[in-house]
């Protein structure tokens, strides 16, 4: 068979006139901390505390992260310094490439088939230990973190394995490297004259097993599991200073991402000629489920789901799937095509079409069945999202407990809506996608980009005001930029 060019996707970019927009006036009167105390802010949390973007921790983003943009626009209302482990690299460490760290990714084209899309730009940095002074850090935003290796001695997450940078991201800023945690750090912090704090973990002990395309069990925390960390880890908090009060954060719907949206699942272009000859390759296992059908062992609704039959133009690709009637017995594999109703993993937009192993005769999604890492079934979608249901429910309950003392920032109901196309600032909308500039993700499908992250401390804002009566002011979103063009 011909060889089939890899899948990239197309962003479509307006002619952008200006990026700057209007904000609305805000209506109120001198700000005041109302019944909350904001001198010292201490923020907990991964990555999206960290500022963590485009697949890296660099300056711009970690200066953009929501609780830089909350603490500075509570110092009108009484709140002092906010000092994070500056990691001290414009570009960040996205991977290791043949020359050394690569950086963060920005948005490229194509030089020949003008193919918009993600790469890291350049030469990057390792992650280097913070010199500053750990004692005056408020930012405990740990990239790669579950509610796990938040409350033990463990400087990695089960998420990024292929990251090895990811291990040095409490370490180097660490009170005690390898004996200290990153909640017994935040915490002493707290107890040091801190007066308010900002928790949002919980999402990584969902996030890994998704973006492996639920192949890893074993990463998924339990409901057990989550609801006991969840209490140790908020518990610490609250014990670390009874008179601190806080904000907590729960769990984005994955569905939002654009990690499980840019790869469509009819990804595979093809030619009759291209088509005829793959399907030449999938006549026997075809004949096969037939066989299957007459002999009583699958439903004839099962044997149309599992045929494979490419056609011109736009196909699903050939996929594993562990759901489907167990075959193996007739020398049948568990494929199938993929539907409208599959989620593809971004990595699969690099990987689809190409040999496997560097043998032409095996292209993946084609002669090879794409691997479950790369792909949601509908099964495992509901999974997840039962998974995120239960844990908010949790954390939701965790807050209700302390109602004293916490408020809950349903930032799931946010980007929900932003999925809606209800969230907008000026009448500039927010959208779940990185395309610039009303893109709110960062370039790795993932985290939020620095406007996103503005969006952000506007909705912890809102819920701090409504609770203790504060009106502290928002920020404007516009100010912030979302994805650079592209180079």
């Amino acid at each position: 068979m011909k060889y089939i060019n890899k899948f990239i996707y197309v962003l479509v970019l307006g002619v952008l006139a200006s990026c700057t927009y209007e904000f609305p006036e805000q209506q109120i009167e001198a700000p005041t901390s109302g019944n909350a105390d904001f001198t010292k802010i201490v923020a907990v949390g991964n990555s999206l505390t960290a500022g963590f973007m485009d697949g890296a921790l660099y300056d711009r983003g970690q200066q953009n992260s929501f609780a830089v943009m909350l603490a500075q626009q509570a110092e009108a209302v009484g709140g002092g310094e906010f000092n994070v482990p500056e990691i001290n690299s414009v570009n960040g460490f996205f991977q290791m490439g043949p020359q050394g760290p690569l950086g963060r990714l920005i948005l490229t084209i194509n030089p020949s088939t003008g193919a918009t899309g993600p790469a890291p730009i350049g030469a990057g940095d390792a992650p280097s230990d913070f010199t500053g002074n750990k004692a005056n850090l408020n930012n405990f935003g740990v990239p790669g973190i579950t509610l796990l290796t938040a409350i033990i001695p463990q400087t990695g997450g089960p998420n990024v394995p292929q990251n090895p940078a990811f291990n040095r991201m409490y370490e180097r800023f660490a009170s005690n490297p390898g004996t200290s945690t990153v909640i017994g750090d935040a915490a002493a912090a707290l107890a040091n004259g801190g007066t308010f704090f900002t928790f949002w973990l919980g999402n990584n002990d969902v996030l890994g097993y998704a973006t492996g395309g639920a192949s890893n069990p074993a990463i998924l925390t339990s409901d057990a599991d989550f609801q006991e960390r969840l209490g140790l880890a908020l518990g610490a908090m609250l014990q670390a200073n009874t008179e601190a009060k806080g904000a907590v954060a729960n769990i984005p719907s994955l569905a939002v991402l654009p990690y499980f949206t840019l790869v469509p699942w009819n990804a595979l272009p093809m030619t009759q000629a291209q088509a005829d000859q793959a399907n030449q390759g999938y006549a026997a296992y075809n004949g096969g489920l037939g066989q299957a059908r007459v002999a009583g062992l699958i439903t004839a609704e099962e044997e149309a789901h599992r045929r494979v039959q490419f056609q011109a133009g736009q196909n699903g690709f050939v996929m594993e799937d562990d759901f489907l009637t167990n075959l193996s017995a007739l020398g049948l594999p568990s494929i199938r095509q993929s539907k409208s109703t599959d989620r593809a993993t971004l990595p699969l937009s690099s990987a689809l079409g190409q040999p496997v192993g560097g043998n032409p005769a095996l292209l993946r999604g084609i002669s090879f069945p794409v691997e479950d890492q790369f792909v949601l079934t509908p099964e495992e979608q509901t999974q997840i999202s039962d998974k995120i249901q239960a844990f908010n429910g949790f954390i939701n309950a965790a807050v209700q407990a302390n109602s004293d003392r916490l408020v809950l920032v349903d930032v799931n109901q946010l980007l929900n809506r932003v999925l809606q196309g209800q969230v907008s600032a000026g009448g500039v909308a927010l959208t779940a996608s990185i395309i610039p500039p009303n893109g709110g993700f960062s370039l790795d499908g993932v985290h939020p980009n620095a406007r996103a992250h503005a969006f952000v401390a506007n909705h912890f804002i809102e819920a701090i005001n409504v609770k203790w009566g504060s009106n502290i002011s928002k920020v404007n979103p516009n100010n912030f930029i979302g994805n650079d063009l592209p180079r």
